[in-house]
């Protein structure tokens, strides 16, 4: 295949890109499919001579999209989405196009140019003060690592990067006990160990309590622990939970710990004035992740990791050999060193796409009704017989369940069997309930009543 191939073959891939999304509706969410399926469809070997793209583009076709959870499907509710807005594939494909390595500036003035921009450009959307900078991850779990390393090296005095850590002081990490995984994740790969991820309680209203997360620090100080940072939750991944980050970040800036805000997927929220009431305190705040590619239509993987000052973060993500110089030009931003990869895609095209061709108030309607038709949602459900609203919606999540677990298990694999909707589980309190959470760029209305519609027939 040469560039001329691809001239037609491209053409023939957006051809194929159209109707696949154009016919999504008629697609069960979820392939019917058990392990191996896929698989045993392929050759067990490497092909020694060049295959016809023909052949090839048809094997793609008849093995591929009958294997797929459909993520782009607009009746997916399951965990939150993966959006791909028309124009942020576009941008996708031109970055593939022109296959840049973003990793210092001079590799690519433009890739650097556009994310300082693109990250500039958010923060304002947010709504957060001047002052804040920051970088693009490919997840929030490696903007949560990048934070987590750079609390361990500040309390350290940045002796890990150089001593290791055998030898030194235990570190504490504080966090709700609503924290998603890659927190936890994120004190496994750092060093510090999970057993030192402290997680607070919460209240009634699935807050970290202020009081509880006081008495851990001074507990973890009497008992010869050395506190390295608080983590805080802006819209959990199981129930949509929001820690009180005034109040909490009040208590570890009163100790001189750094905080990092965990809005991977709410943040998105954040471009409506009226929802930064749940929020509120967050500009103190030394880091914030959250990422486009959930709720506001950029392509996977784009995550933005907001720093009210980046100096300690690249003091210990940072490492420039003579290779890595950038002659003459040392006062440039080389997001590498900003991040934990060196290589770079170049994310930020698709964020400038996206906001440019829907602007803000386009994505704030979508966004707007989500929230609306998610709750609307789950008052229709609360009327069916059997049915509870475990979790009242939190921006345009909320969960249900059955009377009992059992039930409860059974209806949602009659719901996902069924292929019209997909929905998944958590756990909550103890109890296994189903989530529902609102959030596909091309849904509609329809679409969400839709979960009524099915789980009334699998009740």
């Amino acid at each position: 295949m040469n560039h001329d191939d691809l001239r037609h073959w491209s053409k023939r891939a957006a051809d194929w890109a159209h109707d696949y999304h154009a016919n999504l509706r008629d697609k069960p969410v979820r392939a019917p499919l058990v392990p191996g399926a896929i698989a045993r469809q392929l050759p067990v070997s490497p092909p020694e001579v060049a295959e016809p793209m023909e052949t090839i583009f048809a094997d793609f076709d008849r093995i591929v999209p009958p294997g797929l959870t459909h993520w782009q499907h607009p009746r997916f509710f399951a965990y939150f989405p993966a959006n791909a807005s028309p124009a942020s594939m576009l941008a996708e494909q031109l970055a593939n196009a022109i296959a840049a390595q973003g990793m210092l500036w001079q590799t690519s003035p433009a890739v650097t140019e556009i994310e300082q921009v693109m990250v500039d450009w958010l923060r304002q959307s947010l709504g957060l003060p001047d002052g804040f900078t920051g970088t693009i991850h490919d997840s929030a779990t490696t903007a949560t690592l990048s934070a987590i390393l750079t609390m361990r090296e500040q309390a350290l005095n940045w002796a890990g990067l150089t001593q290791g850590l055998q030898g030194q002081q235990r570190l504490r990490i504080y966090a709700s006990d609503q924290t998603h995984s890659s927190v936890d994740k994120a004190a496994r790969i750092a060093g510090i160990g999970q057993e030192n991820l402290v997680k607070i309680a919460t209240d009634a209203s699935l807050s970290m309590v202020p009081e509880a997360l006081t008495a851990a620090i001074a507990a973890d100080h009497a008992a010869g622990f050395v506190p390295a940072g608080v983590v805080l939750c802006a819209g959990g991944t199981s129930v949509g939970a929001f820690d009180r980050m005034e109040e909490c970040i009040k208590v570890a800036k009163a100790r001189d710990l750094p905080v990092h805000v965990d809005a991977a997927w709410a943040g998105s929220a954040m471009i409506c004035p009226e929802f930064r009431n749940l929020w509120a305190g967050v500009e103190g705040a030394d880091s914030i992740v959250f990422n486009p590619h959930k709720w506001l239509g950029a392509q996977f993987d784009c995550a933005v990791q907001f720093l009210r000052d980046p100096g300690p973060q690249v003091k210990t993500l940072g490492l420039r050999p003579t290779y890595l110089e950038t002659a003459g030009r040392e006062e440039v931003v080389n997001f590498n060193e900003w991040t934990v990869p060196l290589g770079r895609r170049f994310r930020a095209l698709k964020l400038w796409f996206t906001l440019r061709a829907y602007g803000l108030e386009g994505l704030r309607a979508r966004i707007r009704n989500h929230v609306s038709w998610a709750q609307d949602l789950a008052v229709a459900l609360s009327k069916l017989k059997g049915v509870e609203i475990v979790t009242q919606p939190a921006l345009s999540l909320f969960t249900f369940a059955l009377a009992d677990d059992v039930a409860t298990e059974a209806l949602l694999t009659r719901i996902n069997d069924d292929g019209r909707i997909y929905l998944t589980q958590t756990r909550h309190q103890g109890r296994f309930v189903i989530r529902v959470q609102v959030g596909q760029f091309d849904c509609t209305a329809q679409d969400v009543a839709m979960v009524e519609t099915v789980v009334r027939e699998g009740l």
